[in-house]
């Protein structure tokens, strides 16, 4: 079986040479696609990302969330509890700041974090997935801690891969930490379990 790392590496590539083009069409169809996605559809506070790193650009994504009046909210590195995350609201306004892995996120103001199990879903970031929606992400292990409860008792937010469809591998090697998604949403497609 290919190793994680290896596995980690051949995706990053793949989907950092997307063309700009395709990199838009993406973020286009991933977004009728989440509009289609009656999870996305009911919820009210919805943790994202922003892209980095070749991954599916989640701007178009954001920009549709707010018009439909979503509160949206974005991952810090928590700064006391290391390999953890915490989420703050993230408007138009928010002032962005470069994170130790050069990630933009909202600069920490402990009136702007929802606690974790407020939101009603997390869309998660991930580097490859399989067809039983296990993930495998940068390695840091930050949303198998955020999701652990998701993972042993099906309680918290739900958790919602998105990613390119390049980014699908046929098995991945897991780990006993690993927090396979009920969903994985790609411009093509959605996949739910």
């Amino acid at each position: 079986m290919t190793s994680r790392r290896h596995i980690r590496q051949m995706i990053r590539n793949s989907r950092n040479s997307l063309s700009s083009l395709q990199q838009t069409q993406a973020a286009h169809a991933l977004v009728l696609q989440c509009a289609a996605d009656p999870n996305i559809q009911q919820a009210h506070s919805i943790a994202i990302y922003l892209s980095a790193d070749g991954e599916i650009d989640t701007s178009l994504l954001i920009e549709w969330l707010w018009k439909q009046e979503k509160n949206i909210y974005l991952p810090v590195i928590h700064p006391f509890c290391k390999g953890h995350l915490l989420f703050l609201e993230y408007t138009s306004e928010t002032l962005l700041v470069a994170n130790k892995y050069q990630i933009l996120e909202p600069k920490l103001n402990k009136n702007k974090v929802i606690p974790v199990n407020e939101l009603d879903l997390i869309i998660t970031p991930l580097v490859a997935f399989d067809h039983t929606g296990n993930r495998l992400g940068m390695g840091g292990g930050y949303y198998d801690r955020t999701l652990v409860n998701w993972n042993q008792y099906q309680k918290g937010p739900m958790p919602i891969g998105i990613a390119h469809t390049c980014q699908q591998v046929d098995i991945l090697p897991t780990e006993s930490w690993d927090v396979p998604l009920p969903r994985i949403i790609t411009p093509e497609k959605t996949w739910h379990w």
